[in-house]
C-alpha cells in the first residue's frame, strides 16, 4: 500500500511528515538501465491466458500515491479472495527516474516470501501502467492506529516490534536494506499481525552495516532517517535499525523521539540532540532505544556480527519466543474491527475508500524510446498459489 497523503493524515504532515525527496546517485538512475527482469519460469503466466485489468473486480480505492493508486479487487471467476491491486504510471515512473526502483520492488515481492512481509499475487502490464496484485490486508495501515490511539502499551508494541524485526531480518539476510520503515508502510490484518509493504526505496546487494558494502542514496521520510543518510557518508542495513528505534519509540511515545516542525531543525536534532524519553518508559524500553538510536553505526544495535540476533536478545523482548512471533501464535493485544462485510474497507481512509474504483484513462503519450524503456520484460507473474486449476 504506502500511500501518501490524505486529509486524515494531513494532521501528521503538518507535525513533519513530507517525504524526502529521492536524490538518487548515477548506479540509482538514469537512461542506460537495463530494465530486464529475470523470473523463474514457473511463476509466469507468459503464453497461458493473459491477465489484465478486466480479469478483475474493482471495488474501491485504499489508497493514492505519487505514481498511481491502490484499489480493493477481486478476480472475476476465482473464490471471492480480496486483494490489493498497486497500479503504476509507467510515464511518472521514468519522469521521477524510479523504473529501477520498480524492477527493484517486483523481484523483491517475488523472490522473498515471509510471514511479515507482503506477498506478491500477480502481476502484469499495459503499455501504460503497471499492475502488482497483492495481499490485502483488511485492518489497514499501522499509522491509522496510532492516529487513533496516540500510542501504545508495551506488550503492544513489543509483539509488534519483534513481527518488524522478523521482517526486517528477512531483509538483510538476503542484502537488501529497506529504507523507507514507517507506520504508512506498515500493514495490520484482521488478526492484529504485520506486514511490511511498499520496497520502492530498497536496495539490493547491500552487504554491510555501513558505507562498506552499502550505498549513498539520499532517500527516506524525514522522521525516520539516519545520520549516517543525512551526513551522506554511505549507509547500510543499520539504517533500518536506525529507522526501526524511531518507530520504536513513536509507538510507545506518540511522537518521533527528534520530531520538530521544521524538517532543517529536526534533521539537526536527528544529527546532535540528546535522546529524551518520558517518564513512563520502562528500562527495557529505554535501554533498546538507546542501542538502536545510537549515532555511531558500529555501536548501533543489530550492527554487530550478532546482527539481527542482537535486536532478539535485547531485554525488551525477553518476554517473547521468536519462534512463536514467527509461527504467530501470540494472540496480538488489538484486533482491528472487521467491519459490516468483507468489502466495507472500515480501516482505511475514508477520502479514498469513498472514491469510485475505475482503473483511471493515462491522457499523456509516452514517446517510443519511453514505451521501449518501460516494457519490463517478464513482468508478468503468478503466484504458485494462486495457479488456476
Amino acid at each position: 500500500m504506502g500511500t501518501k497523503m490524505s486529509k486524515a493524515k494531513k494532521a501528521k504532515a503538518d507535525k513533519g511528515k513530507a517525504a524526502a525527496g529521492a536524490d538518487y546517485d548515477e548506479s540509482e538512475a538514469g537512461d542506460t538501465v537495463d530494465m530486464t527482469i529475470t523470473l523463474d519460469s514457473k511463476f509466469t503466466t507468459e503464453g497461458n491466458k493473459k491477465l489484465s485489468i478486466d480479469s478483475f473486480e474493482l471495488i474501491k480505492v485504499l489508497g493514492k500515491g505519487s505514481f498511481g493508486k491502490v484499489m480493493l479487487v477481486k478476480k472475476k471467476g476465482g473464490d471471492g479472495t480480496l486483494f490489493a491491486m498497486k497500479t503504476l504510471r509507467k510515464a511518472a515512473l521514468i519522469k521521477r527516474n524510479q523504473l529501477l526502483h520498480t524492477a527493484t520492488e517486483r523481484n523483491i515481492l517475488q523472490n522473498i516470501q515471509h510471514p511479515f512481509l507482503v506477498n506478491l499475487i500477480y502481476a502484469f502490464q499495459s503499455e501504460d501502467k503497471l499492475y502488482m496484485v497483492l495481499d490485502y490486508m483488511g485492518g489497514g495501515e499501522l499509522f491509522f492506529w496510532l492516529k487513533k490511539h496516540r500510542r501504545f502499551s508495551e506488550p503492544r508494541a513489543q509483539l509488534m516490534g519483534a513481527e518488524i524485526t522478523l521482517a526486517l531480518g528477512a531483509l538483510h539476510a538476503s542484502n537488501i536494506i529497506y529504507r523507507d520503515l514507517k507506520p504508512e508502510n506498515i500493514l495490520v490484518d484482521l488478526e492484529g499481525h504485520i506486514r511490511l509493504t511498499d520496497f520502492g526505496l530498497s536496495k539490493d546487494g547491500i552487504t554491510g552495516p555501513g558505507a562498506e558494502g552499502g550505498t549513498k542514496t539520499f532517500c527516506g521520510t524525514p522522521e525516520y532517517l539516519a545520520p549516517e543518510i543525512l551526513d551522506n557518508k554511505g549507509h547500510g542495513k543499520s539504517v533500518d535499525w536506525w529507522s526501526f528505534g524511531t518507530l520504536l519509540y513513536e509507538m510507545l511515545c506518540g511522537l518521533p523521539p527528534f520530531y520538530d516542525t521544521n524538517i532543517q531543525k529536526m534533521y539537526h536534532k536527528i544529527l546532535c540532540a540528546p535522546l529524551r524519553f518520558p517518564s513512563y518508559l520502562s528500562d527495557d524500553s529505554k535501554t533498546i532505544l538507546r542501542g538502536l538510536l545510537q549515532r555511531k553505526v558500529e555501536e548501533r544495535l543489530g550492527s554487530g556480527p550478532g546482527g539481527t540476533d542482537e535486536i532478539k536478545n535485547a531485554d525488551f523482548f525477553k518476554s517473547l519466543d521468536f519462534d512463536r512471533v514467527m509461527a504467530k501464535e501470540y494472540t496480538p493485544e488489538f484486533k482491528p474491527p472487521a467491519g459490516r462485510n468483507d468489502t466495507d474497507a472500515t480501516n482505511f481512509d475514508a477520502e479514498f475508500t469513498s472514491e469510485r474504483a475505475v482503473d483511471s484513462v493515462v491522457t499523456s503519450h509516452m514517446s517510443e524510446t519511453a514505451k521501449e524503456k518501460s516494457n519490463f520484460q517478464g513482468f508478468t507473474y503468478q503466484n504458485e498459489g494462486a495457479m488456476e486449476s
